[in-house]
């Protein structure tokens, strides 16, 4: 009898030996399978939005991606009452992580199911599976169902009244009207340069100052206007385009120069103080220190504050009485040393050079938000002026700022004084006019006439269509 209950309890034991041994296999199997990156659950990612639009002439661009590999996808176009797959495809090279489908629209018939022609709305159903071997060695899997609005139509733009003319170096005004369900973008365009657009009067009304470059050849703006689907149209605003010719100067830089108002500049600024090469340190500030204040005067010049506008007037400029011009917008200024077969530096000049009695009183013939009252360099302390629309004023060269920073002010405001800091050699203001970041002609924004037939005009044309319909 205790030979036979031995057995018995050494057989049990064994069995619960095998059931520790197998329960121990099956938890390491299992925390294999939890912890390889061969078995990982993390699903691909399908990047669309739920509800998209589509013009059916472009492709529509499906993106996918995955962690460990993509191995498949599928995408199904159905209107609704016939479905189509537009792409089926087993992806045979490995560790292809992303992929952008491009999904054309199916024209013809597919298998004998042709989509209505006539469908305003599709559903695109996208199914992804990845490498992984998690889910019996079938990957994850993603599917996701997208809304495909259908919209061929491109935007309307209509030019309401614009400038008859602009100059090389001026400026111009235009008021459009842009129509569109599923509005994505609009802007006016001249080259390189996208000119913001501020709303005008109603919603769909807008009106923009354009500039022409004075160093820039060739001028065509255009508006443009896209929709969610894509679907653009361009329409050229017919400027009657004049060109102009600018001065160009040589002047000789002297020692007395460089050892004087240079090397102030110079010696006021860490950048450029340890610079002992007399042209080295005509150029450093000539060209080097001019374009980084240029730069802090075009970065302030673009921003276009976009409340709507119900009306804009603007008079004309007259910031120094009895201020007689001493030095012309657009002058292309070359420097030479010693020799004028020797030029050591160049640069533009884009303002306006007045002077009339020292320490003369400035103001602003127009009202206005203070947007700078510091030192700026070559131009010295300048205030700069936003009056709306995108125009903006600067006076350099001043000897004191009566104004402050964000200040609004009143059309015949004193501002400052002139003087002859930065790069002055006498007491004079320094009249600066931009557009939208770009320096214009000061001399248009001086005329009363300019401004009657360029800006006002405009305006009352554009106001009689708007208020007429």
């Amino acid at each position: 009898m205790r030979y036979r209950r031995s057995s018995y309890g050494r057989r049990r034991r064994n069995s619960k030996s095998a059931w520790i041994i197998v329960l121990g296999l099956l938890i390491g199997v299992g925390a294999y399978i939890f912890t390889s990156p061969t078995f990982e659950r993390e699903k691909p990612v399908i990047q669309s939005k739920n509800n998209i639009y589509w013009n059916r002439r472009d492709p529509l661009l499906i993106t996918i991606s995955d962690n460990m590999g993509l191995k498949s996808y599928k995408i199904e176009i159905s209107d609704g009452d016939n479905s189509v797959v537009v792409a089926d495809e087993l992806i045979l090279e490995p560790n292809v992580k992303r992929k952008v489908i491009k999904v054309k629209y199916p024209s013809k018939a597919i298998n004998g199911v042709m989509l209505n022609s006539k469908a305003t709305q599709f559903k695109v159903t996208i199914t992804a599976r990845d490498r992984s071997n998690w889910g019996f060695f079938q990957g994850n899997r993603t599917v996701k169902n997208i809304i495909v609005n259908i919209d061929y139509h491109r935007p309307d733009i209509n030019i309401l009244s614009n400038s008859y003319s602009i100059t090389q170096g001026g400026s111009a005004l235009v008021v459009f009207q842009v129509k569109d369900e599923n509005l994505k973008d609009f802007y006016l365009k001249e080259g390189d340069k996208k000119f913001k657009v501020v709303p005008y009067k109603e919603q769909g009304y807008y009106a923009s100052l354009i500039a022409w470059p004075f160093n820039q050849e060739h001028f065509s703006a255009k508006v443009v206007a896209e929709d969610m689907a894509g679907n653009k149209r361009v329409v050229n605003i017919p400027y009657y385009i004049v060109s102009r010719k600018y001065k160009t100067s040589w002047i000789r830089a002297t020692d007395k120069f460089i050892d004087g108002k240079i090397s102030d500049l110079a010696e006021s600024n860490p950048q450029y103080a340890l610079i002992e090469d007399r042209i080295a340190k005509l150029k450093a500030i000539n060209e080097n220190m001019r374009e980084a204040n240029e730069k802090l005067i075009h970065t302030l010049a673009s921003k276009i504050p976009q409340n709507i506008v119900d009306e804009w007037h603007i008079k004309p400029f007259y910031p120094l009485k009895n201020g007689k011009k001493v030095a012309s917008y657009g002058d292309h200024r070359h420097y030479y040393y010693k020799d004028k077969s020797n030029e050591v530096s160049q640069s533009y000049h884009v303002g306006l050079d007045m002077a009339s009695t020292k320490m003369a009183t400035i103001i602003s013939s127009n009202a206005g938000k203070v947007v700078f009252t510091e030192n700026n360099g070559i131009y010295g302390n300048m205030p700069m002026i936003s009056h709306g629309m995108g125009l903006y004023t600067i006076y350099g060269h001043c000897s004191t700022i009566l104004v402050q920073q964000d200040q609004e002010i009143d059309a015949g405001t004193p501002i400052a004084k002139t003087g002859m800091t930065g790069l002055a050699l006498g007491d004079h203001l320094h009249f600066g006019v931009l557009v939208q970041g770009i320096e214009v002609r000061p001399e248009e924004w001086m005329d009363k006439r300019w401004i009657h037939n360029n800006i006002e005009k405009v305006f009352q044309e554009a106001d009689k269509i708007i208020e007429g319909k």
